[in-house]
């Protein structure tokens, strides 16, 4: 007893040290607060500086998974089969098995939810063929929704070495996951879901229970990350979306997160000009319909039919369908001589073939229908984000 009681303060002081290791050795703090409905700042702190995300990743894995469904590329029923490598990730995990085919939207589930490793990287290697090349797809995908200094080596986010990202690069991502999939981000406001082979718990449900409209997004943890964090919460017409990186504990992440939205939320006018971002499939339309016009494809020439040029051919008043030559209603000539739409001349029947035109097919060809007349009625208009939030179901994936 006497050389454990001699030893005891040395022990203390082994204590003490390794408590400040770890303190020196916390992750980099970062936070930044924007308008979900602008995207404008409205707080950072070294938020463009590039740090690990940890399991934010899963957000783009989601987005990726998102919008390959949407794409037509697979469907919620889908079934995924798990590799031997997604299998054998570390926790946090849904506990899949080499070769197990699941359904996709099961797969969704755990990953937005429970936020689960061997799912991520059974979503990436069933929809791009190889993890490998799913990261490279995400990064890709990281640029055009403008997040600069944003990399890739994973689907699910634990610590690898050119793996990063920024406080304002995913409070982007967040952003974008509210608007271009409104059908799929009630995902990230529930508490549990039912993952097909297990019923998993919410690791967001903590900040979603204690903040008081709190709706979202992703949590993610690593020993070199720290605790991270990208909620979206909503008052009255406001909305801020807030990441922090660098927490050092859940509740002390989450006390953060809350302050900062606390903070904020005073500061955005009630009513505001909402400014969706861009969809980056809309963007790639654009860009390939964007085609630049040559002189020589715009330059009248003479051997060329100009519309505007067309004048009326010579004939008879009586070859036109409609009012007579001069009138400038429908159905009649223009002033200038010009045939108006209504005004298609029939053809003239030669003499000598006069005699096997019938009555009855001269009645057909007058009665024939105008193309205008056939014209169909423009689709409805598209709905808005907030209709289309208001009548998701919460069953669909």
């Amino acid at each position: 007893m006497k050389f454990i009681s001699t030893f005891r303060p040395w022990r203390q002081a082994l204590v003490v040290m390794a408590l400040m290791v770890t303190q020196a050795n916390a992750a980099p703090f970062a936070a930044y607060v924007m308008d979900a409905r602008t995207g404008e700042a409205i707080y950072q702190q070294n938020a463009d500086t590039r740090l690990h995300p940890a399991s934010l990743t899963k957000m783009m894995t989601l987005y990726m998974t998102f919008s390959a469904i949407e794409r037509g590329e697979v469907r919620l029923d889908s079934k995924f089969t798990i590799s031997r490598k997604a299998a054998n990730e570390p926790p946090s995990k849904l506990g899949l098995r080499p070769g197990q085919e699941v359904e996709l939207r099961y797969l969704i589930r755990a990953a937005a939810v429970k936020s689960a490793n061997d799912v991520a990287t059974a979503l990436g290697e069933n929809l791009a063929g190889s993890e490998e090349e799913f990261t490279r797809q995400m990064t890709q995908m990281a640029r055009a929704l403008g997040m600069n200094n944003t990399q890739f080596r994973n689907a699910h986010g634990l610590t690898s070495e050119g793996h990063y990202s920024t406080a304002h690069d995913m409070s982007i991502l967040g952003r974008q996951l509210f608007y271009d999939f409104p059908q799929y981000y009630n995902l990230f406001s529930r508490r549990s879901a039912d993952a097909g082979i297990a019923r998993v718990a919410a690791t967001n449900r903590r900040f979603l229970d204690a903040y008081d409209g709190a709706d979202g997004i992703k949590t993610g943890y690593t020993r070199a990350a720290g605790f991270n964090l990208t909620a979206s919460a909503k008052r009255g017409d406001k909305r801020l979306i807030a990441t922090v990186f660098g927490g050092s504990s859940t509740a002390q992440r989450n006390q953060t997160v809350a302050k900062l939205l606390d903070d904020n939320f005073p500061r955005i006018p009630d009513r505001v000009r909402e400014t969706p971002p861009q969809s980056p499939l809309t963007r790639t339309v654009s860009r390939r319909a964007q085609v630049a016009a040559s002189a020589a494809a715009t330059r009248a020439e003479p051997h060329r039919l100009v519309l505007q040029a067309s004048r009326t051919p010579a004939a008879r008043p009586a070859m036109l369908i409609g009012a007579p030559m001069g009138s400038s209603g429908e159905g009649g000539t223009t002033g200038s001589g010009l045939l108006a739409l209504g005004q298609s001349p029939r053809p003239l029947v030669r003499k000598d073939v006069a005699s096997t035109v019938t009555a009855a097919s001269e009645a057909a060809v007058k009665a024939m229908p105008l193309t205008l007349d056939a014209s169909a009625r423009p689709g409805p208009k598209p709905r808005s984000t907030r209709a289309v939030l208001a009548s998701a179901d919460d069953n669909d994936v």
